[in-house]
């Protein structure tokens, strides 16, 4: 091999090891931790993830794993006859850090719960009594346009709105 070829064979040699060695490079590193529970008094902490900062493991209590917070119907007495009631880091300081959270959702006979949306979330429900009409939703087409059509009432309801409204809405999602 000749001086000349000795760069290329190196440049060669060196990008065929970095390529070797990209998904090494590539992969989510373990947690740092194993909790995190969140320390509210102390927003000022040495440690910030993505949430609050995280109290001292000696001065963590089992208690702060643990929360009553789901066990008590919400109050439905409002106009869309429905609670919701969360259990989130800011109730449950185990949670930290953790991308979890749980809610607990009551219904009044016929209550509805206005349109929403989970971005980068997944919704579980589990009915403990009664029944549930559930549904996705792309938003415009799925409440005003959808087969079979989702009540007037329950829509003018659900978006505290007239009828009237909801008709005049709908009329502008059919089919010319």
């Amino acid at each position: 091999m000749g001086p000349k070829q000795l760069p290329a064979v190196l440049l060669a040699s060196c990008a065929t090891l970095l390529a070797l060695a990209t998904p090494l490079l590539a992969g989510d590193p373990d947690t740092l931790q194993d909790f995190c529970v969140a320390d509210y008094k102390s927003l000022k902490g040495p440690l910030r993830l993505n949430g609050f900062p995280c109290k001292r493991p000696e001065n963590v209590t089992a208690r702060e794993f643990f929360s009553a917070a789901l066990a008590f119907p919400g109050n439905t007495c409002n106009p869309v006859g429905s609670a919701v009631t969360a259990a989130n880091v800011e109730k449950l300081p185990g949670l930290n850090t953790l991308g979890v959270s749980m809610s607990r959702v009551d219904y009044a006979p016929w209550g509805v719960n206005p349109p929403h949306t989970h971005p980068r979330a997944t919704e579980i429900i589990y009915v403990l009594e009664g029944s549930l009409d559930v549904g996705t939703q792309s938003l415009g087409l799925a409440l005003f346009a959808a087969s079979p059509p989702v009540p007037t009432d329950v829509l003018a309801r659900a978006l505290q709105v007239d009828g009237g409204l909801v008709e005049a809405i709908r009329s502008k999602f059919l089919p010319k």
